[in-house]
């Protein structure tokens, strides 16, 4: 006598039980996404501070080798022609009284860090050139008659920058200072790139920050959703400190 038979147990997942499952590793592969792209930001933000650091240092060994701190290079030339700081023939006015012939002076105030005569990068973590604004009468070389008469550095203990930062509130958080970089972060906002072109797209405070030529305030503040400039200046004090302590001032 044959028994009767059973119904055969499904084997497998309902259409309800795999949409569950796939509602659940979305949310686990978006979490993870964004932990990681977390990770990664906080790695290039680190890099891009120990690279500030690394800047200073060099600006101010410079400044303590030459007296002065180093012209801005033109942000315009490509990577094979740029990175050198921009000189040209002294003329009077507005970097100082008088010239003679074959003394230089810096040909810009506002351009992107000189790599080239630096010894560094010229790219920041993102892949963008370093924007750097120096006072004149902290970079231009000094001339012959001067360097004869003695004189071992541009910078005297009364020289003031002409670079003000901001918070982008209309407070001031550093008055004076002779000279500041810009990385302009994930955003590149205002950034030089390697083939000399600008990108556009900054505005507000960023905006602030990319047209340097145009006048002596920087805006620097907690990143925001429209704002991660890196802005890091030459503190005058310490600058010359380091000049008094190698015997180049006073």
């Amino acid at each position: 006598m044959l028994l009767p038979s059973l119904p055969r147990r499904q084997v497998g997942f309902s259409l309800i039980e795999l949409a569950i499952v796939l509602v659940v590793v979305a949310l686990l592969s978006g979490g993870l996404l964004m932990s990681l792209s977390g990770q990664q930001d906080r790695v290039l933000q680190k890099e891009a501070e120990d690279q500030q650091a690394l800047i200073r240092e060099t600006l101010l060994g410079f400044a303590i080798t030459y007296g002065r701190l180093p012209c801005p290079a033109d942000p315009a030339l490509n990577s094979a022609a740029g990175g050198n700081e921009a000189l040209q023939q002294c003329t009077p006015a507005p970097h100082r009284a008088s010239c003679a012939a074959g003394d230089q002076q810096c040909a810009l105030k506002a351009g992107v860090l000189p790599w080239r005569t630096l010894g560094l990068r010229e790219i920041d973590t993102w892949g963008n050139r370093i924007t750097y604004l120096a006072s004149y009468d902290f970079a231009d070389p000094l001339s012959a008659a001067e360097i004869a008469a003695g004189r071992r550095s541009r910078i005297e203990m009364t020289t003031e920058g002409n670079l003000t930062i901001q918070d982008g509130a209309g407070n001031n958080v550093a008055l004076a200072i002779p000279a500041a970089y810009i990385m302009h972060g994930k955003r590149y906002a205002g950034a030089y790139q390697t083939d000399g072109s600008q990108l556009g797209g900054a505005a507000g405070d960023e905006a602030e920050n990319a047209d340097g030529a145009n006048n002596q305030i920087l805006i620097s503040h907690l990143p925001t959703e429209s704002f991660d400039d890196l802005v890091a200046w030459i503190v005058p004090t310490v600058l010359k400190s380091r000049l008094v302590a190698v015997g180049k001032l006073p």
